[in-house]
């Protein structure tokens, strides 16, 4: 079902941050590099640096034709790949930022910091409309809805907080992991919210009203990614265990384990993101160990 195709090396340091491109066949990386790194998937290697950062990026998010980098420092870097330059560059947050996503109904964009708040942020003028005081502590992970009506928020005091996207009013407080939340993940066909923990719990919350279904004592250590498979019923889910693990989406079975225990290939270190290919072709994988580890899909 995936099989190791290559492993990129050319980081330096470890790698928390994986973007798709705009354009087919390419994909972003950040890490503790000071720099974003642009990669050809179908010359399988590193095409160019394309902007440099101050501090280690820990988040990417591809809109349109934006590039938005979180870092370290609490800066938001935001890069025109039409105009192949930085556009913007301002202090989003105290803390690092962790997550970012966009929400183009409403032409907005959030970012997720260590210092407990989400910014709501203008997509049209980068202003700052809403600072939401949503925990004590780090909010690590953002997921939106399929149907774009709610946002779940992962955070470290072991809550997912529900909040809806019209007026940003808090609707659910979700509590079963007994350790930091580290992913969220909403089902493409809207059924069910994952979230996945320090704890190494795998959570499933019915839609729409938030009731946990399943729990899946999933992987040995924190679930650092959750990704779904952009037109089959699988999710792959990463963990600083070192392992990647590809589950169906409407049987909740493992069907695969990639690991260096289990195989020849693997990485090495913690597993820090996992995205797919748009067209659904590759797995892609980095972490701890400065790889990025592409997997093809095999039917």
């Amino acid at each position: 079902m995936l099989k190791h195709l290559r492993s990129l090396s050319g980081h330096q340091n470890p790698v928390y941050a994986l973007a798709n491109a705009a354009k087919a066949g390419f994909f972003f990386t950040g890490g503790n590099d000071k720099g974003v790194v642009e990669w050809s998937l179908e010359k399988m290697s590193f095409s160019k640096v394309l902007m440099p950062v101050k501090t280690s990026v820990y988040s990417l998010h591809q809109y349109e034709n934006l590039l938005f980098a979180g870092q370290r420092s609490g800066e938001l870097s935001i890069y025109d790949l039409s105009k192949q330059e930085v556009t913007a560059n301002f202090q989003a947050h105290e803390k690092p930022v962790f997550d970012i996503v966009t929400i183009p109904a409403k032409q907005e964009f959030l970012t997720a910091s260590e210092d407990g708040t989400v910014g709501v942020w203008s997509l049209t003028d980068l202003s700052l409309l809403y600072r939401i005081r949503v925990s004590a502590d780090t909010v690590r992970a953002i997921a939106v809805s399929p149907d774009g009506l709610n946002t779940a928020f992962g955070c470290k005091d072991g809550a997912i907080r529900i909040y809806d996207l019209t007026d940003y009013s808090l609707l659910h407080i979700l509590k079963q992991h007994t350790l930091p939340v580290t992913s969220v993940q909403y089902a493409p066909d809207g059924k069910y919210l994952i979230s996945g923990g320090r704890d190494a719990q795998l959570n499933f919350w019915s839609l729409p009203d938030y009731q946990l279904q399943h729990t899946i004592p999933a992987h040995l250590f924190s679930i650092y990614g959750i990704a779904f498979h952009p037109s089959l019923p699988y999710f792959a889910t990463i963990s600083q265990d070192k392992s990647i693990k590809l589950w169906g989406s409407d049987d909740l079975k493992l069907y695969k384990i990639l690991s260096i225990e289990k195989n020849t290939h693997g990485h090495t270190h913690s597993i820090n993101k996992v995205i797919w290919s748009e067209d659904g072709k590759y797995l892609l994988t980095t972490g701890d160990d400065k790889l990025v580890i592409v997997w093809e899909w095999d039917l």
